[in-house]
């Protein structure tokens, strides 16, 4: 048995595994974020090993001699998460999340003090990345700062937890600014560039790498008296790749959660820095992928339902499944600043063409359109970057909504497959590796493409006028840009 555990912003899930892949059972625990300032966005570090238990608690509840009989675990985990710790393990502060935008003053000192930080890295550093938050709390929080003795991210301060060791993967650690991600080792160059050490850094593991097992008393707490081996795993997004089996050139997916995500798969680091294109290390050995990251997908629609007072599924099942053309009522969904391809995190969202007539349907259908016109010109910026899309699988949440996916593959002009059934997440990818680091088999047999249940394709009928309207949509960044509010 093999156990993929995924520590993402909303919960902690679990997915347990056979040898065959086959699904015996999940477990979910939720997670709350704390705000405690406008752009702010925390979380707790233990809160996620709280959640871990539970997640267990409840998989030993279902199946005892399935979660007995572990031999491989797998972690995945949001991303540029800053979880500082001091020498004895024990968190400093509240870990500052990738959304929080509170460091981009220190992301322009990193690039100003450093020129050549973009060439080396081949990524623009924004404030969600970990690096400028390290240098926010040497200047606002320096007796913090001068105990720091190792950085981690989310899932390896479980994994620190889990086994005492300090370890992270070549993916997650992609994210954090200071990783040399074509050579897939630690940069002193850019480390020098936010005052940080090598030392302070945990050991480097490809994501189906082992690099530990569990501590005995974990174990024993756990019921798993194999004391299962655990995986270097991945950042949310790769290990999601490595579920959904885009781990070859070319191969790639959308994924439509809490924030947005086109990842595509590559053979070589093909960074476009210009246009705020991720160009990471994938969790697989000698591979990298491509992504744009679009900060408020989902949780764009989730705003809306908390301002109307109705649920967001309640919402989206209003407009029917039909498409006709787009809303009258057009928005710039950057409710948490921008990543890609813009890489503003004091910009705001906008919402225009607001009338007397305007119903809670168009506010609904508006939001809908922005994702899709987000992503669009995302796809756009990773074409720029030599990316080849043709077509690409829909994870996440916001499958659900049939419209939404409609509108999405009729503005990006592709098909829009969608898996069988079955979990194909980032906790199952992790567990996946699991599986890989246990047993020592080719990744590529493994991790394979799942069945497509069926395929959305655009729209012929409302391509035009959605093609008029994101014409529009990329005016409204450039003319509020220079206008902030703070």
């Amino acid at each position: 048995m093999y156990l993929g555990l995924d520590f993402g912003t909303s919960s902690v899930k679990g997915v347990l595994i056979d040898a065959k892949q086959k699904i015996i059972a999940t477990a979910s625990s939720p997670l709350k974020v704390s705000r405690p300032h406008p752009g702010w966005s925390e979380q707790a570090p233990d809160d996620w090993w709280k959640a871990a238990n539970k997640v267990i608690a409840q998989l030993r509840k279902l199946k005892p001699k399935a979660v007995a009989a572990v031999e491989g675990i797998g972690l995945s985990g949001q991303q540029h998460g800053a979880t500082l710790v001091d020498k004895d393990g024990k968190p400093l502060r509240d870990c500052i999340l990738w959304n929080d935008a509170r460091s981009f003053k220190e992301c322009e000192e990193i690039m100003d003090g450093e020129p050549r930080a973009v060439p080396h890295s081949g990524n623009i550093v924004l404030a969600g990345y970990t690096a400028p938050k390290l240098v926010w709390v040497r200047k606002h929080e320096p007796k913090i700062f001068d105990k720091v003795a190792k950085v981690l991210l989310p899932k390896d301060y479980v994994r620190l937890r889990m086994t005492g060791d300090y370890a992270s993967d070549m993916s997650d650690s992609s994210g954090t600014y200071w990783l040399d991600i074509g050579a897939r080792k630690w940069s002193d160059l850019l480390l020098n560039a936010s005052d940080m050490r090598r030392d302070q850094m945990p050991d480097l593991y490809e994501g189906t790498d082992p690099t530990g097992r569990l501590s005995p008393s974990v174990a024993k707490a756990w019921g798993m008296p194999k004391r299962p081996v655990v995986a270097g795993g991945g950042g949310d997004n790769a290990a999601s790749a490595c579920g959904i089996g885009a781990v070859t050139d070319g191969a790639g997916f959308v994924s439509i959660g809490t924030s947005g995500v086109i990842f595509v798969s590559n053979d070589t680091w093909s960074p476009n820095a210009k246009r705020m294109v991720h160009a990471f290390c994938h969790a697989t050995p000698g591979t990298w992928h491509q992504m744009s990251v679009i900060l408020s997908a989902t949780a764009s629609l989730e705003w809306l339902a908390g301002v109307l007072q109705t649920p967001a599924p309640q919402l989206t099942k209003a407009l029917g499944p039909k498409l006709k053309g787009p809303s009258s009522m057009l928005m710039l969904p950057y409710l948490s600043g921008e990543r890609s391809p813009v890489g503003d995190a004091q910009v705001r969202g906008v919402m225009m063409g607001l009338g007397h007539e305007t119903s809670r349907n168009t506010l609904t259908h508006g939001v809908l359109d922005a994702l899709a016109f987000a992503f669009k010109d995302n796809m756009e910026a990773l074409e720029e970057g030599g990316a080849r899309i043709d077509r690409l699988m829909a994870v996440g949440g916001g499958t659900k909504s049939e419209l939404w996916l409609r509108i999405i593959a009729t503005v990006l002009g592709i098909p829009i497959d969608l898996p069988a059934a079955g979990d194909v997440g980032g906790a199952f990818g992790a567990a996946r590796m699991g599986l890989v680091a246990a047993t020592g088999e080719d990744f590529r047999k493994v991790f394979t493409k799942p069945k497509v249940a069926r395929t959305i394709t655009p729209e012929k009928a409302a391509k035009a006028a959605y093609d008029d309207q994101f014409q529009r949509y990329k005016q409204i960044y450039p003319a509020i840009k220079e206008i902030k509010l703070s």
